[in-house]
């Protein structure tokens, strides 16, 4: 097994602790993300709500005319459960509002368009409440490229950032994530029956084991396929993770002057300390 070693109490020992420095550190005590009543976003509020304390953790509930109302329940199933504070924002309106001048529009962009309105929604009350943006993005979806930028993958941080999909279900066990939302099938709730695993063509299970043979112990493909995995399979997957490191990077600068940002510019600690 890829994941023998994985330790969930240690793993949430360390990113409470990672929560808690990178959100003081920089002169603040709240955090805010969007609860969606998904796995991720249910594991992100139980570690900020240890990290900062349920009074300083604030869930944000954006549902759309087409989400699923179970979705919602499971958001603020788990709100209940932590006692951390709620704001609900139907963002049906604003983006109903955009999508008159493209009515044509697909549902890609429209999923799209609802990924950045939630996080302009969270952006918005990071400055109302003077709260950090904790993100929700897992390693899987990073590395294959499954988010929107700056939607769902802008953040102040990614407290799951380098946990597979499979750690993090094994750290929401450990923490007490309600069983319903251990057991349903992972969705970004961007249309009606949009299943993550579906959209990607392969299950979280295979998707894991093959990134980490491919990423984590740097195997070449053809030894992959020597083991029994589909070639084709294993070459797609690869082709995932290239073609969406665009994605994983900072906006690109060119270097003219002497202290370039991103070149030149870089310390071992940021200038929050």
């Amino acid at each position: 097994m890829a994941f023998e070693d994985f330790n969930p109490a240690l793993a949430a020992e360390l990113l409470v602790r990672f929560i808690r420095e990178e959100v003081t550190k920089v002169g603040f005590e709240r955090g805010v993300l969007g609860l969606s009543g998904g796995l991720d976003s249910s594991v992100v509020a139980h570690l900020t709500a240890r990290a900062l304390g349920p009074e300083n953790t604030y869930g944000v509930l954006m549902p759309y005319r087409t989400s699923d109302p179970a979705g919602v329940a499971d958001a603020q199933m788990v709100a209940d459960q932590l006692g951390i504070r709620t704001i609900r924002v139907e963002i049906t309106p604003m983006v109903d509002a955009y999508f008159e001048h493209f009515p044509d529009a697909d549902r890609i962009r429209r999923g799209n368009a609802m990924a950045r309105m939630r996080m302009l929604v969270l952006y918005d009350l990071s400055a109302a409440l003077r709260a950090l943006v904790i993100g929700t993005s897992n390693k899987t979806e990073l590395l294959v490229g499954y988010g929107t930028i700056y939607g769902d993958m802008a953040a102040a941080m990614w407290p799951l950032g380098d946990l597979y999909k499979t750690e993090v279900r094994r750290l929401a066990q450990y923490l007490g994530v309600p069983a319903r939302i251990l057991e349903k099938p992972p969705t970004a709730d961007l249309w009606v029956g949009q299943s993550d695993e579906e959209e990607l063509g392969i299950t979280y299970e295979v998707l894991d084991a093959l990134l980490v043979e491919l990423v984590d112990r740097r195997r070449p493909l053809e030894a992959l396929v020597e083991d029994g995995h589909d070639e084709a399979l294993v070459r797609r997957v690869a082709e995932m993770v290239r073609r969406s490191q665009f994605k994983r990077r900072t906006p690109l600068c060119p270097k003219i002057s002497s202290r370039s940002i991103g070149h030149d510019f870089r310390y071992k600690r940021d200038w929050g300390n």
